[in-house]
């Protein structure tokens, strides 16, 4: 009988005879999971990381505590959730507020592919499971207070009974149903009127890419007058860290403006995909190291053939995204 096995057991025996390289392993084959879960609830990815390795510190430490009554997966997401509510306690005791999160980091696709759909890889299922990474969910729970943020992520992302959250949280099953309640009306209040639609089909994936190139080519070229086409009337813009957040075209192409965006040479663009959201990495042409250098990342809702949000993020994200660091000059048209 494995280690494992026997952590599932009721009579809660065997996790203490687990020595520390086992434990270890045993854990990572959920570290990426957890991670996610974590980045769900910091919308952080530095944050989220820090958070897992403390889940981990802390469920070799209290190994002894572990009694059976549930998975050691489960488990380790008791674990991994408190840890979160401590750190929200500890750095931000306030949720966001107006629409903007400026501790917000993306996230890699690459790293969303490790996940194994398993038995769950139906349709609905993977959708369900795009539209709670993508950056518009992301924003939204970050303006929930934290534990009607746990709820919502226990309950409707990972499918927890309310009895399981309730006991997770020290609170009754009716306290758990009030504060699902509570955070699923502040989703919609912050959550875009039109989230349905974010899945797409295949012809709008085509259609996607059609736009992502065109709204590629004229970045490159600068051209606001193209680029403000490509808007819709009330899109919002934000590049977090940096504050500020402009909804609606005129705001966004004056900021654009203002921001000496029009007349800028030297610019190339690669697409790449992250929070399975298309976006755009953008290089500046560098003449002393001979090379395009990461400027910075634009992250795009598209709705209808428009599109309704960039988040731009900048350049210390491109290392993490797995982007390259450099291009060469022979790059350029």
């Amino acid at each position: 009988m494995s280690a494992d096995r026997r952590l599932t057991e009721p009579d809660g025996t065997g996790l203490g005879e687990v020595d520390e390289p086992t434990f270890s392993g045993m854990a990572q084959r959920h570290r990426r999971e957890l991670h996610l879960h974590c980045y769900r609830m910091l919308g952080s990815f530095e944050d989220a990381e820090d958070t897992v390795q403390e889940t981990f510190l802390r469920a070799w430490r209290r190994r002894e505590t572990f009694a059976g009554r549930s998975t050691f997966r489960a488990w380790l997401y008791r674990i991994a959730t408190n840890a979160c509510l401590d750190l929200l306690a500890k750095c931000r005791p306030e949720p966001a507020t107006g629409g903007e999160v400026r501790w917000l980091q993306p996230y890699p696709d690459r790293l969303l592919d490790e996940l194994v759909a398993g038995d769950g890889d139906e349709p609905e299922t993977v959708a369900v499971a795009r539209e709670t990474i993508e950056l518009a969910y992301v924003v939204a729970v970050q303006h929930l207070a934290p534990r009607p943020r746990a709820v919502l992520i226990l309950r409707d992302v990972l499918g927890w009974p309310a009895k399981d959250v309730a006991e997770l949280l020290g609170d009754s099953v009716n306290s758990v149903n009030s504060a699902l309640q509570r955070a699923r009306a502040g989703m919609r209040e912050h959550l875009p009127a039109e989230r349905q639609d974010w899945t797409g089909s295949e012809e709008e994936d085509a259609g996607t890419r059609e736009l992502v190139r065109r709204f590629t080519d004229a970045s490159v070229a600068t051209d606001i007058d193209r680029l403000a086409a490509m808007l819709r009337e009330d899109v919002r813009c934000s590049m977090p860290p940096t504050p500020g957040l402009h909804i609606g075209r005129d705001a966004v192409v004056k900021d654009w403006v203002d921001d000496g965006f029009v007349g800028m040479t030297g610019l190339r663009g690669i697409p790449t995909d992250v929070n399975r959201q298309p976006a755009v990495a953008f290089y500046h042409w560098r003449e002393r190291e001979g090379a395009y250098l990461p400027l910075t990342l634009d992250v795009l809702r598209i709705t209808g053939g428009l599109i309704t949000e960039i988040v731009t993020f900048h350049d210390d994200q491109f290392q993490r995204l797995g982007l390259p660091q450099r291009l060469p000059a022979d790059s350029q048209e």
